[in-house]
């Protein structure tokens, strides 16, 4: 018997993961934008942190946030159980497995899949530490990293 409890457990470990997938990226694309930034003339010679606000990207925020909206509704609402609670996702439902692997890298046997997820997890909860950490640094100092 699927409990409540169990469907709540697993939308929370779907956001954690998405989460700590856009950490991962962000733990390596913010440091490498200051060290190349080929876009804009390279003129853009700022922290990371504040990179945004001197390109002309600004303008485009609505459309970015558009796509994430997007992005969300795609991905979550189709496996959302209405039935049990408001943050419960279907039971037949594995969480941040989107049915999308081109390279053919997920794992065929469940318990290989739940150990690389959880290997996937402790990586994405280090780089949300490791970012806050970045974007703390640059806040304080106003400097690069590098």
């Amino acid at each position: 018997m699927v409990t409540c409890k169990s469907l709540l457990h697993s939308y929370y470990r779907e956001s954690e993961l998405k989460h700590g997938r856009v950490a991962m990226l962000a733990a390596v694309g913010f440091p490498l934008a200051e060290i190349f930034h080929p876009l804009f003339g390279g003129n853009v010679d700022v922290p990371s942190v504040i990179a945004f606000q001197q390109t002309p990207l600004q303008t485009f925020w609505p459309a970015v946030v558009a796509v994430i909206g997007l992005t969300e509704v795609i991905t979550i609402f189709p496996h959302m159980d209405p039935s049990v609670e408001v943050y419960a996702v279907t039971s037949d439902h594995v969480a941040g497995d989107f049915k999308f692997d081109p390279l053919g890298l997920k794992p065929k046997d469940a318990a290989n899949f739940e150990k690389m997820a959880t290997k996937e997890i402790n990586n994405g909860r280090l780089a949300m530490l490791a970012i806050a950490g970045m974007v703390g640094q640059e806040l304080a100092t106003g400097k690069t990293l590098f």
